[in-house]
């Protein structure tokens, strides 16, 4: 019966000094829960209210800021039921769901970000023909491809994984990530080969499309007037941002799990977390802010409320 528990139930045993500072923990992570909810929420809500906004870069970006929702929803919840909780523990299944959930959104942000370096080259680099490439049709593609593709294959993955044997019950992580591959009896080569190819087509190759993408809105910029260089940086500069704190910190992610057992057990919590508060707080400031269009709309709304 005991062994039976340990293969069906999952100890989450990422948590540092929870019986001491579960209620710090739980008031603390709430109010982050709740504005990255709301943060987010209302740059959503500003781009499908205005017209004006109503085009394939705004769009994206509320694609992006949902995305960090649903992400921020498949893990939030579950912690703040932890730390109230004596006991932090999953069903395997469960925990499978929150795996497939959040290496999909992770994944989808990749692929939105190089949606949005396309959309940005043919906005600069073509843009009388732009209309006619970045039409209606053409942005639906873009964002149900984004979160199909990575659904599809991670749903492989979860799939292939709910039939393997488990010889332990304990991760050491906070959320069901990666490490759950540590807990099988024998390493799957099908799993690890799937793996990479998902890895592939969800990360890397996105990745280096948009370095190529950005590479040519550079160079041509760097030989068009000033007019163009002010708008591409407007425009672009946002992005890059985004890109580049989510590429680091996916990157400490997977540094993470691969030498699980070299990291202090409060250094690994911290990076775990970078994950899921650094985009769903800061996406929202960085486009409410940088972005011309949104921060007039933004500043609109909020003076509206101190009027009223």
């Amino acid at each position: 019966m005991e062994e039976e528990l340990n293969v069906t139930y999952l100890i989450l045993g990422g948590h540092v000094e929870l019986q001491k500072y579960r209620y710090l923990y739980f008031i603390v992570v709430f109010m982050v829960y709740i504005l990255i909810l709301c943060s987010n929420s209302t740059i959503v809500y500003l781009i499908w209210k205005h017209q004006d906004l109503h085009e394939p870069m705004y769009i994206f970006i509320a694609a992006l800021l949902m995305n960090s929702v649903f992400l921020s929803t498949n893990i939030y919840p579950k912690l703040l039921i932890d730390f109230l909780s004596e006991k932090q523990i999953v069903s395997y299944q469960a925990c499978l769901v929150q795996y497939f959930m959040f290496y999909t959104l992770v994944c989808s942000e990749f692929l939105l970000l190089a949606a949005m370096a396309y959309d940005r080259y043919v906005s600069i680099c073509k843009p009388l023909q732009y209309p006619t490439i970045m039409r209606s049709g053409m942005v639906i593609l873009c964002l149900v491809l984004s979160w199909l593709l990575p659904a599809c294959q991670f749903a492989g993955l979860a799939a292939m994984s709910a039939n393997q044997k488990l010889c332990s019950s304990n991760l050491k992580v906070i959320f069901c990530n990666n490490t759950i591959y540590k807990l099988f009896c024998v390493a799957s080569r099908a799993i690890s080969l799937f793996g990479v190819f998902t890895l592939l087509n969800a990360i890397v190759f996105p990745l280096l499309f948009i370095i190529f993408t950005y590479i040519r809105i550079f160079t041509i910029c760097y030989r068009s007037c000033g007019e163009v260089r002010r708008k591409a940086a407007q425009t672009c500069l946002p992005h890059l941002l985004v890109l580049i704190n989510y590429f680091c910190l996916i990157t400490y992610e997977f540094i993470t799990v691969r030498l699980e057992s070299d990291f202090p057990k409060t250094a690994r919590l911290i990076m775990t977390l970078q994950l899921v508060l650094y985009n769903p707080l800061f996406n929202p400031l960085i486009y409410g802010l940088r972005m011309k269009e949104i921060s007039k709309h933004l500043k609109r709304l909020f003076c509206q409320d101190k009027m009223n």
